[in-house]
């Protein structure tokens, strides 16, 4: 008697179901095996572009910044810290500041705006005017779209100082016109 041939369809079923009953047992063994860890943070391209990472503790606030209800602004820490009326600080976050920095002293919120595009063509939102230096706005600010300022060009003078999204909405909500904004060294 000849030899009974098998149709396609039979071969495509039978090495079909193989294949998954040979996926299902693989995965049971991996699901029982070490789980890879992923990194606590990813290591950056350039330590420069991003803003210093928040400490476990919270640095204190710079003495010399003043008393009462204020933001302040460490120049050489990259750094804000919002400081309710009884001189507790309520937040403090990194910051990237622009190329053209702020003298230290006392100033207030002068003029708020929600939306613009920045000096550096990035849509900016909550943006804290609070001074000027040699005809260059300074102001508070973050991208909307959360990213970091991109390297500056050679010879621009920016004076936004960016910060994170979620640091963006408190500082808005926090500093209204007229609020004290203090810039220490």
């Amino acid at each position: 008697m000849p030899a009974r041939r098998l149709p396609s369809w039979a071969w495509t079923t039978a090495l079909t179901v193989g294949a998954v009953a040979a996926v299902a047992a693989l995965t049971v063994q991996a699901d029982q095996g070490a789980k890879p860890t992923a990194p606590a943070a990813r290591p950056g391209a350039s330590a420069s572009a991003r803003p210093h990472p928040a400490p476990a503790v919270p640095p204190a606030v710079p003495d010399g910044s003043g008393t009462g209800r204020r933001v302040v602004y460490s120049l050489g820490r990259h750094r804000l810290w919002l400081v309710d009326a009884s001189d507790a600080p309520r937040r403090t976050f990194a910051v990237w500041a622009g190329t053209v920095s702020p003298d230290p002293g006392t100033y207030k919120v002068s003029t708020r705006r929600e939306t613009t595009t920045g000096s550096d063509g990035v849509r900016i939102e909550h943006i804290v005017y609070f001074t000027a230096k040699s005809g260059v706005s300074i102001a508070f600010s973050n991208a909307v779209d959360g990213s970091s300022p991109p390297p500056p060009a050679a010879g621009s003078r920016t004076g936004g100082i960016r910060m994170r999204a979620a640091d963006g909405a408190a500082l808005w909500t926090f500093a209204t016109p007229g609020t004290t904004v203090a810039v220490v060294s």
